[in-house]
């Protein structure tokens, strides 16, 4: 908003006409118009008494568009802080963040296996270059879930999420038996030991999925 709209607003809030701004500042009313279509600005003898008049500051009249932009750059940066400060998130929030993590850092976790599968078997890129690319993005994504978990704050449990919590757990822990006893089994078979450890990998990345899906089913119940 520029000043000559600033104006008109702060006249039609006091419901003075042109006229009768006029005559208390002890100007036309064609001054008051070309200040208000901001054909020209007032002197600096008229600023304090159009303040008075109208009930506001010089500061919020001189500067009433650089003060709402202010205003507004400070509120979306706390809207920005907010959403990344899980103090302030409610539980849903919460769980909406966890998704957004968990889904893109399998995602990372799917990309890595690929580079390194494609990195040395097709493109044959040299092995060391391609293991520690692979390294620095699982420890991406693992670092990103860890300080994801890390930061939520406690919440009182219902007995439902803790239920579902149990179920989890034991769903969780068959899957690690499981992926172990595969590991062995394939790398007992095939002995490539230096390969065979990134199903320790793809049996995280199911654990996550398996805690994502019960997340977003509990998320569907308290909805109904």
């Amino acid at each position: 908003m520029n000043l000559g709209e600033k104006l008109f607003e702060l006249r039609k809030t006091k419901n003075l006409t042109q006229d009768e701004v006029a005559e208390k500042l002890n100007v036309t009313r064609q001054t008051v118009s070309k200040w208000e279509t901001n054909q020209s600005t007032p002197d600096f003898d008229k600023i304090l008494p159009l303040c008075e008049l109208y009930e506001i500051s010089t500061e919020e009249l001189l500067k009433g568009e650089k003060q709402e932009k202010l205003e507004e750059n400070n509120y979306n940066n706390e809207e920005k802080k907010n959403k990344n400060n899980y103090e302030n998130m409610t539980k849903n929030q919460i769980k909406q963040k966890s998704a957004e993590v968990v889904c893109s850092s399998i995602l990372i976790f799917i990309v890595a296996v690929a580079y390194a599968g494609i990195g040395t078997a097709v493109m044959m890129w040299n092995p060391i270059v391609v293991g520690c690319t692979f390294l620095i993005m699982i420890g991406w994504g693992v670092t990103r879930i860890v300080k994801h978990y890390m930061s939520i704050p406690k919440f009182e449990k219902t007995q439902e999420e803790k239920k579902q919590d149990k179920i989890v757990k034991q769903i969780n822990d068959i899957i690690g038996g499981i992926g172990i006893a595969i590991y062995f089994i394939v790398s007992f078979i095939t002995m490539a030991w230096h390969i065979t450890w990134v199903i320790f990998i793809i049996i995280g990345m199911i654990e996550e999925i398996v805690k994502l899906i019960f997340m977003l089913e509990g998320d569907e119940k308290n909805e109904e």
